[in-house]
């Protein structure tokens, strides 16, 4: 399949009779973890050194086993709750289920026509389309039309929860601090149909979330070789930036994630702490993410009945609002180094 064939939705596609929830994957025991990394960082020339270190986190931490699994079996249930009608199946990109199992059992089911819902809110190369690739490249002879749910990040039932548990660390008047994961900029550039789709996006749902109060976009989770620039400032960076600047109260809110996985409890929880810890008088707080809060899934919900009831006439409405297809070119892969 072409990259421009990925983008053209198919013609007259089957009824949809499924769902299914793509996750990232995560380890679920020590012996999973490097071979789980190599999945991840594979083509990407990040050096075996970093992949022990990220290694270490896991097994220090969580014992080897991530935390995003259970994630995803949770939000599949929410899902299916909420959508009664529609199987929802599940597949990770990177570790079991594999996608190319869950849609050979898709397949194997009858299922002709499923609609993916991701765990990821924001349009990039890596958020979208390398789903969407994933998702082709993982598909079987006689598998079911896959077609992805559009963006939520403008979405009320993604913003709403955000600000509820941003009042749920009861610090009011705190600086809030939104993180998201780093990409690299020449990523960041291309993102969307006219580029920087990625940081304008994460802008306009800080913006909704905040309302009236301080806020800043940063970065985290930064995985690639140091000489390629990635977005920036580091979330670690900033906080101690703030403390220079006389800021004492601080919520970290990781509005790029939606779910307490891996990336968001030890780079936010245990390593930005850490380096704080030491700062005299400073209160750091941190959001929890929206996971599977019933006004999230409700939202998921919604995004699924809106894709049923107009299967073709939603239009391309372009990544600075929530869109239902991407326009042909969107999002290109990254160079390769």
């Amino acid at each position: 399949m072409s990259t421009d064939d990925l983008d053209r939705p198919p013609t007259d596609p089957p009824p949809v009779d499924s769902l299914l929830l793509v996750g990232f994957g995560g380890p679920e025991g020590p012996d999973d973890v490097l071979p789980f990394l190599e999945n991840v960082t594979r083509g990407r020339g990040i050096p075996a050194e970093r992949l022990q270190e990220v290694g270490g986190h896991y097994l220090e931490v969580f014992g080897g086993v991530s935390p995003i699994n259970a994630q995803c079996r949770e939000l599949q249930a929410a899902l299916q709750r909420a959508v009664p009608a529609l199987p929802v199946y599940w597949g990770n990109r990177n570790w079991h289920p594999f996608l190319a199992d869950t849609l050979a059992t898709m397949a194997a089911d009858g299922r002709r026509h499923a609609l993916a819902v991701v765990t990821s809110a924001f349009p990039s190369y890596s958020g979208c389309r390398q789903y969407r690739e994933d998702i082709a490249a993982a598909n079987v002879p006689g598998g079911p039309v896959v077609t992805k749910l559009r963006h939520y990040f403008a979405e009320e039932g993604f913003l709403d929860v955000m600000r509820r548990n941003i009042r749920a660390c009861e610090l009011p008047g705190a600086r809030l601090v939104f993180t998201a994961h780093s990409i690299p900029l020449v990523m960041a550039a291309s993102s969307g149909p006219s580029g920087n789709a990625y940081v304008d996006t994460l802008r306009i749902a800080c913006a909704r979330i905040a309302g009236d109060a301080a806020w800043d976009l940063v970065f985290q989770s930064r995985s690639g070789p140091p000489q390629v620039p990635w977005l920036e400032p580091d979330v670690s960076d900033h906080l101690q930036k703030l403390y220079g600047d006389g800021v004492r109260e601080v919520v970290l809110v990781p509005v790029g994630f939606t779910s307490d996985h891996v990336e968001v409890v030890y780079d936010l929880d245990v390593q930005a702490r850490e380096r704080v810890e030491h700062l005299e008088g400073f209160e750091l707080r941190r959001a929890a993410t929206v996971g599977t809060d019933p006004e999230f899934v409700a939202m998921l919900a919604d995004l699924v009945r809106e894709r049923i009831a107009a299967p073709v006439e939603l239009a391309d409405h372009g990544c600075l609002a929530t869109h239902d297809r991407c326009p042909v070119g969107c999002c290109p892969p990254p160079p390769r180094r």
